[in-house]
């Protein structure tokens, strides 16, 4: 059975049509397949999902990236990925069901593969904690990513959670350092990284994972410090102004990559994800290759300047920096302006006047 969201009535409707006009069984008696009246139904299908679809709004989008027939990190690891061997437990505390990790071969290459998963069912969705991640999975991952890191293994993540598990045990057993501490490793990696938003990226629960060389997001997830709901609940204490809040923060892929806060969109196919799985795969699987090739000739020191430099680069673009392309130096741009503050002069009558300020303070008590 399809799911349809409140916005697909009119692509429900045709699709139904489509589907009666395909069974010649669906009337009274039998009745012949009327093969024209399918095609012009599907064409006006297209065109619906085209107009639909090119025109979401931000809350639209987010609705889209829940999608429950959206594919999960399970689908693309068992699908683009051969020989991925688990692994399981942080050595700390136990194992976390809600994200996926493992060594697998991707074009004969080795690379580390984790995916926050949420589960297709409600059964694996209620063991997968809807893909919110507790202190053990980011424990898990640090484990690996170093491991990774020693063998020179690249790294590849998918992301898609609501956020890290807010409960009372997560809290308890550090949830917080947890995801700080994973940060911590995925910017100190020599080893290249991606990471692929293809449903939510919400909060620090994904940039846990998501701190990469190359973050990706497909056409229609979405990646933002806080959920939409979240957001309006704190803003206007009425979660019904989701769409406001979804607006302003920019969490649709197109806004944060016109920010530069993502370095690539793959494109959907038409209507989402969910209706095309193996298109889907296809040009998952075409950026992976192309980002790997990217990083292939350069050296573990290259590849981490890269990774600080990407993020030291997010919201700089009209800062005081010479070169935007490489801050490692972090140079102000208006030189005169700080030599200033570095002249004998300037240090000379700062003195006097702190003199002056000390002993008027004195004089006055």
């Amino acid at each position: 059975m399809k799911n349809y969201l409140n916005f697909e009535s009119e692509i429900k409707n045709l699709e139904n049509e489509i589907d009666k006009l395909k069974d010649p069984y669906n009337q009274e008696g039998l009745a012949q397949v009327d093969t024209q009246k399918i095609s012009k139904t599907q064409e006006e299908l297209d065109e619906k999902l085209k107009v639909i679809y090119s025109n979401l709004d931000p809350w639209q989008t987010t609705m889209v990236a829940r999608h429950e027939d959206r594919p999960k990190s399970k689908f693309f690891i068992d699908n683009l990925f051969d020989n991925f061997i688990p692994l399981s437990g942080d050595r700390f505390y136990g194992e976390d069901k809600s994200v996926l990790t493992g060594f697998a071969k991707f074009h004969g290459q080795s690379v580390l593969v984790i995916g926050q998963e949420k589960g297709d069912n409600l059964e694996s969705r209620i063991e997968r904690n809807f893909g919110m991640m507790r202190p053990e999975g980011y424990r898990k991952t640090i484990r690996l990513m170093q491991l990774a890191n020693k063998f020179n293994i690249p790294i590849i993540s998918f992301i898609d959670t609501p956020g890290a598990y807010p409960g009372v045990g997560a809290e308890e057993r550090g949830q917080a350092e947890a995801i700080a501490k994973s940060i911590e490793c995925c910017m100190e990696l020599k080893v290249p990284t991606l990471a692929i938003v293809i449903g939510e990226g919400g909060s620090g629960g994904a940039i846990a994972l998501a701190s990469s060389n190359k973050v990706i997001m497909l056409e229609n997830a979405i990646y933002s410090v806080i959920s939409p709901e979240g957001c309006a609940t704190i803003l206007w204490r009425d979660p019904k102004k989701m769409l406001d809040a979804a607006k302003a923060m920019k969490l649709s892929a197109k806004d944060l990559l016109e920010l530069k806060v993502i370095d690539e969109i793959i494109k959907e196919p038409l209507g989402g994800a969910h209706r095309d799985k193996d298109l889907m795969l296809e040009n998952v699987r075409d950026s992976i290759e192309k980002n790997l090739n990217f990083f292939k000739e350069m050296t573990s020191e290259e590849i981490f300047s890269h990774r600080k430099n990407k993020f030291l680069k997010i919201g700089r673009n009209k800062g005081f920096i010479n070169n935007p392309e490489d801050l490692s130096a972090l140079t102000p741009k208006n030189k005169k302006f700080i030599s200033i503050f570095k002249s004998k002069k300037f240090l000379i009558y700062s003195g006097i006047a702190f003199s002056i300020i000390l002993l008027s303070l004195v004089a006055f008590l």
